[in-house]
């Protein structure tokens, strides 16, 4: 079944830049033959990821995820079945934001800016998969 997963985590201090470059390598190289597809956004102390993929491949890439010490405090946002992709042609896009003084460029309403910041708290959120396509338009 076709699902969705958000999850926020905190990064730590030996994920250097290069470590992220690495990670989206990693991503770009091995998330094709899984089929799985999704985007990063990332600062300099946290990161948000939407997967999108079958249901068993993005929860086994999820177990995984969260054995890398290059994060911890990982918190399940949302997760679910979904008709179709939001990024089918990326294998994992990504940006880099400051998550401190997030400024919106895309519209986003008073309560959809409140439900993101929610979401960079660890609150779950049913908007979630809607909020982060905002900030690839």
């Amino acid at each position: 079944m076709l699902s969705h997963l958000v999850y926020l985590s905190k990064r730590t201090p030996n994920c250097t830049n290069e470590e992220i470059d690495k990670i989206l390598q990693s991503c770009n190289k091995n998330n094709k033959e899984f089929d799985l597809t999704g985007v990063l956004l990332y600062s300099d102390k946290q990161f948000v990821q939407y997967l999108e993929g079958e249901y068993n491949e993005i929860f086994g890439l999820y177990d995984k995820i969260k054995d890398d010490p290059r994060h911890n405090q990982i918190v399940l946002i949302t997760s679910g079945p979904i008709e179709n992709r939001a990024f089918p042609s990326w294998q994992m896009g990504a940006k880099k934001m400051d998550f401190d003084s997030i400024e919106f460029q895309t519209y986003m309403s008073p309560s959809e800016q409140a439900d993101f910041k929610k979401i960079l708290e660890g609150q779950e959120n049913n908007n979630a998969l809607t909020l982060v396509k905002k900030f690839f338009k």
